[in-house]
């Protein structure tokens, strides 16, 4: 029987961030003070829209970016439909097929748009990525076509942490651009993971669209967003009263967005701090696990890493039954993306394309957040002992 009463330690900090207290008292001041609807023209309405304009000069100010440029969605996944597919159907024609461009480790809310975009008649290619999990710029530039209108790859990998070169992809695509006298590929990033950790300046990574969650920035659930660069022209997808710029209809999360902006402010401010100490836990939980499990591998590289991910390969080992096992120990971990556990198959089609077919259902992945130390290593390593010698 579970003791209810003993600490855990979560260990899930990719999967979702506790929403911060200053969020949610932010969130609940809005929502008792303005109910309103920010598209009516009363006094209530207007006090809205002028808190929603707020938000979007905050989060654009903290990217770099206007404020006709930010779009609210409801997350992640609805801002990557968003853009691909918008994309998609903005620019197909009877005469013209669009071609897209993303990477085999990229987040089932990639790789299930791109199935679609085939299915709807649209032409793709998936790259592969080295033993490090990092695509081949030369192959990235080799596969861009007269007809690409699209490369997506994420700013970071939700499973083992990888940082992509997104500036050097950038650079290439825009010399694509300048040697063919057109405006394509545009350049589509998936930036879930990196709001924490990493820049998000939109000017200094070269990108034309940038998807951001709250959920994995300790903000509000159901809040995420869209950069799109001004001059990018994409079709909506959702229809209805024409909100954010008639692209994503539907009545305004205004706390929601307010509680978003203040989730950005508190990560800006944290950033720097934050990584160095995850670095020093994450070095330490490395060395140590390898240390103990010989025969174990870091899935990824370590370098372009990043420094709350450590996901390891235990060979043998079933690592649906160690997150279970984990969970009774009370750990929480996960042992590939958190969407893929509503799947059957179990396995890490990340980790496989690593090119270490034999770890895919061999890994567990260990991510940390801000109240992670580094006793809590120690202890998973403890429970780890049970499980895997």
């Amino acid at each position: 029987m579970k003791n209810k009463n003993k600490k855990r330690i979560f260990l899930d900090y990719a999967s979702v961030t506790p929403v911060d207290k200053k969020v949610v008292a932010k969130m609940e001041q809005i929502q008792k003070a303005t109910f309103a609807n920010p598209s009516a023209l009363y006094r209530e309405a207007l006090v809205a829209k002028d808190l929603l304009l707020e938000a979007r000069e905050k989060i654009a100010q903290k990217i770099h970016a206007q404020k006709g440029e930010i779009i609210f969605t409801s997350g992640g996944t609805e801002s990557n439909n968003l853009s691909l597919l918008g994309v998609f159907e903005k620019y197909k024609t009877k005469k013209f097929v669009p071609h897209f461009i993303t990477i085999t480790t990229e987040h089932p809310a990639i790789l299930e748009v791109f199935k679609e975009i085939e299915r709807r008649g649209g032409e793709i290619t998936i790259l592969p990525v080295g033993e490090d999990g990092i695509v081949s710029l030369k192959e990235l530039r080799e596969s861009v076509k007269n007809n690409t209108v699209l490369v997506s790859v994420s700013y970071v990998n939700n499973e083992i942490g990888t940082i992509q070169p997104i500036h050097s992809i950038a650079r290439a695509i825009k010399d694509f651009r300048q040697k063919n006298n057109t405006v394509f590929p545009y350049l589509h990033t998936d930036a879930c993971q990196a709001g924490l950790y990493l820049s998000l300046d939109v000017l200094k990574l070269g990108v034309d669209l940038m998807t951001l969650d709250g959920i994995k920035m300790y903000g509000p659930r159901s809040s995420g967003i869209l950069y799109i660069k001004s001059g990018v022209e994409i079709h909506p997808i959702v229809f209805g009263g024409g909100q954010e710029r008639g692209l994503r209809s539907g009545t305004e999360n205004v706390a929601g967005a307010l509680g978003l902006s203040l989730a950005f402010e508190i990560a800006d401010k944290m950033r720097d701090k934050e990584s160095l100490r995850l670095s020093k836990i994450q070095d330490y939980g490395i060395d140590k696990i390898l240390k103990t499990f010989p025969g174990a591998t870091l899935n990824g590289g370590r370098e372009y890493r990043l420094p709350n991910n450590i996901n390891i390969c235990f060979p043998g080992l079933d690592a649906e039954f160690a997150v279970i096992s984990l969970d009774v120990a009370g750990i929480s971990a996960s042992y590939s993306s958190s969407c893929r556990t509503l799947k059957e198959d179990s396995s890490s089609y990340v980790v496989e394309s690593l090119g270490k077919k034999d770890c895919s259902k061999s890994s567990l992945r260990f991510s940390f957040g801000r109240e992670t130390k580094k006793s809590d290593i120690d202890m998973l390593i403890t429970s780890l002992k049970k499980i895997v010698l």
